[in-house]
């Protein structure tokens, strides 16, 4: 994805000279700041998060220990008697939500829900296997039947148990849980392996969280281990689905060896969980393989496959991917689960190169994708995110496959992680999103306004650069996408950049790089960056359908939709011309404090909201496509 960087006349010379860059340069190793090391305290995320703890947690708990019988599958469990309830692979939900509950002790300490985690723990160690196993699927239905279907999510379910083990570790210092996952990790192990049984997970997760596993033990054998697991794609190892539906090695991404993938296939949400593990072992093993492979599908899911929102999956059929450029809107699938995955995976992508595309994408979805599938109450989910509805689309207040709530209850308390990262010279700032840390504080509008104060903290002190990302929004993309002015705005995509000292700038690789023109930086130092942000209008290449003849409507990171609940009398005909006009407006009280955009003509004008807080009302038709003509 090109860039085209068009800043003030102050740092054009600068711009110009450093606007190439090697796409296949591997670039530094980045270390990312923890979110326990940043307290966010912006207007936009700080009350998204106040509704994490106050009300999704509590929803989550409920869910699981009076709504469902997820709970009480380790109960009976534990006790060594009773009827498995609900689907094969439901103990991940209470996993991934004791996660989201670890994450939010970590800002927000509070004694009884960690009485209630340590109460869920001793459920999970109790239920545990003299031999280390642990699934109550199976040990309560099918105890016969253990490691004989690599499609029932035995591992899937033993990742996510690491994950929270992890978490709930790193906040608390407790290691009970930590234990139960080195025992599964223990049985596991003696059953795969080299020289061992063949196994290929049918739900990728497992490897990403070995990988954590080995970070918080120094376990090498664990690395090794998920190392392995990937491996063992693409030789023809794997068995899915059953004998009268069976499923093609493809929607598994085992029909070809990791390292030699070209492509992007299957199920959306597995895809993004193998890419993470192979991000993560390359990490530390430097494998070249995995890196060049993760470099092609990026490009064949970024620039062929992903909607505006920053999500993927375009059909329900195999809940993934389909043909290149067939991005339908009312049918798109988009899971919720998808749209965190493509945090996660540019998240792995950026550290591992230092490129700013990958935080682009990465923000794109966090903003648009990934933020719809919650209510603004916190009380609701979206499983599927379409672009376009007739009105009978909504969230839910659980679901069978409940995945996506989890899913958000785990990841929002943790977006703090994908705000800085350090090199061994430089501090980079990726989003802006307020906040105080040990290494800066920022103060910003963000998203509604592209102004940002950067005070530098102690733990900056001695670095010789501050490299701030400029975003996607704020250039011209030659992508899938491409962003034009409209003809009623007069600004250019444009960025200033002043200092509280003498500064030298230069841009590299997306980043604007700022060095003070003499010696190091230092406490106190401050940066302040302006953004321009107009509203921008999105075309999609002509390969792409479905969105020929229409235009998106986008200001900053946001993407725009229209309900008509807004536009009651003319949503069914409305169109954007060259000659609309668009103004912005902030409304404290509209939709939890909301930026929305006005387009108007001569003879009507159309309201739109951002993409995130549709279905907030009541029931509505929307679309972001609108017709243009």
């Amino acid at each position: 994805m090109k860039r085209y960087i068009f800043p003030t006349l102050l740092f054009v010379v600068v711009v110009l000279a450093s606007c190439q860059r090697d796409e296949r340069s591997a670039g530094p190793r980045l270390t990312p700041v923890s979110f326990a090391d940043v307290t966010i305290d912006d207007a936009f995320w700080a009350p998204r998060l106040r509704a994490h703890k106050d009300v999704t947690i509590p929803v989550c708990i409920d869910q699981i220990e009076r709504q469902t019988g997820r709970i009480r599958n380790f109960q009976n469990a534990a006790q060594g008697s009773g009827q498995h309830s609900g689907i094969f692979f439901d103990d991940s939900d209470v996993y991934k939500a004791l996660e989201g509950m670890a994450y939010s002790l970590q800002n927000n300490p509070d004694s009884a829900l960690e009485a209630k985690c340590d109460e869920w723990i001793d459920l999970f160690a109790a239920a545990q296997q003299p031999d280390g196993y642990l699934d109550t699927y199976f040990i309560l239905a099918a105890p016969d039947r253990r490691w004989t279907n690599m499609d029932l999510h035995e591992m899937y379910c033993a990742g996510h148990l690491i994950e929270a083990a992890v978490a709930y570790y790193k906040v608390t210092g407790k290691r009970r849980l930590l234990d139960v996952a080195e025992r599964v990790v223990a049985h596991i192990m003696t059953v795969f392996g080299p020289d061992k049984r063949h196994w290929v997970p049918g739900h990728e997760e497992i490897e990403l969280a070995l990988v954590k596993l080995y970070d918080v033990t120094a376990n090498a054998d664990y690395l090794h281990f998920a190392d392995w697991l990937l491996s063992e794609r693409g030789h023809g190892h794997g068995s899915y689905g059953t004998p009268d539906r069976p499923w093609p090695a493809a929607y598994y991404q085992d029909d070809v060896p990791v390292r030699d993938m070209t492509t992007i296939t299957g199920h959306a949400v597995r895809s993004m969980y193998l890419f993470c593990g192979m991000a993560d072992v390359a990490a530390h093993t430097a494998d070249q393989g995995y890196r060049d492979a993760l470099d092609r599908v990026w490009d064949v899911v970024v620039n062929r496959n992903m909607y505006i929102t920053g999500g993927i999956g375009q059909t329900a059929s195999n809940e993934g991917f389909t043909t290149d450029y067939s991005l339908p809107n009312r049918d798109a699938y988009c899971e919720t689960c998808a749209s965190v995955g493509m945090v996660l995976w540019n998240w792995r992508m950026n550290l591992a190169t230092g490129d700013a595309k990958y935080a682009d994408v990465l923000e794109r979805a966090l903003y648009n994708g990934a933020l719809a599938g919650v209510s603004l109450g916190g009380d609701r989910f979206f499983y599927v995110n379409p672009l376009e509805s007739d009105g009978t689309h909504h969230r839910q207040p659980w679901y069978g496959c409940a995945c996506c709530p989890s899913q958000i209850c785990r990841f929002l308390p943790s977006i703090g992680n994908y705000i800085y990262a350090l090199s061994d010279r430089a501090l980079w700032v990726n989003l802006f999103i307020g906040n105080s840390s040990p290494y800066a504080t920022i103060a910003t509008s963000y998203p509604w306004s592209g102004d940002v104060e950067l005070t530098l903290g102690p733990s900056a002190e001695g670095k010789k650069e501050i490299r701030i990302r400029i975003p996607e929004w704020n250039t011209q993309p030659d992508g899938l996408y491409t962003a034009t002015l409209p003809s009623s705005v007069n600004s250019a995509n444009s960025f200033t950049i002043s200092a509280s000292r003498s500064i030298k700038t230069r841009v590299e690789d997306g980043y604007l790089v700022v060095r003070p023109a003499r010696g190091i930086w230092g406490e106190g130092d401050q940066l302040n960056l302006h953004l321009d942000m107009p509203v921008t209008l999105v075309a999609a290449d002509d390969r792409v359908k479905e969105d020929e003849g229409c235009r998106a409507v986008q200001c900053g990171p946001i993407v725009y939709a229209m309900e008509a609940l807004d536009n009651p009398t003319n949503y069914a005909d409305a169109r954007l011309t060259p000659d609309t006009q668009f103004h912005t407006a902030y409304d404290p009280f509209f939709l939890g404090g909301t930026q929305f955009v006005l387009a108007t003509t001569p003879t009507t004008s159309y309201t739109l909201i951002p993409y995130y807080a549709w279905d907030n009302r009541q029931p509505s038709s929307m679309r972001v496509w609108i017709p243009w003509e």
